[in-house]
């Protein structure tokens, strides 16, 4: 089953790093896009994602099933996280 939460960050984001770090050490099945290592189509497919989701394309951005996430915000991820694993 392909994971149906997923990172958007930059890898010189200490925040977009904590939010990576806290996912894993929480065993969450998660895929995850560093933007500011993508090049060409890649990178431009991942941008116009995030832009449906987050205008402002501001990092992170974590998208949890339906939900999106701006910014480590954990009591928001851990509700989220928490409803998307009770969803049916």
């Amino acid at each position: 089953m392909t994971p149906k939460i997923k990172l958007y960050g930059l890898s010189s984001c200490s925040h977009c790093k904590g939010l990576r770090n806290f996912l894993l050490d929480n065993d969450v099945k998660f895929d995850w896009a560093y933007v500011d290592m993508l090049i060409g189509e890649e990178r431009n497919k991942t941008l116009r994602e995030l832009k449906k989701l987050n205008p402002l394309c501001s990092f992170p951005t974590v998208v949890i099933g339906e939900t999106v996430i701006v910014g480590y915000k954990k009591d928001k991820i851990r509700q989220a996280l928490a409803d998307y694993q009770a969803t049916p």
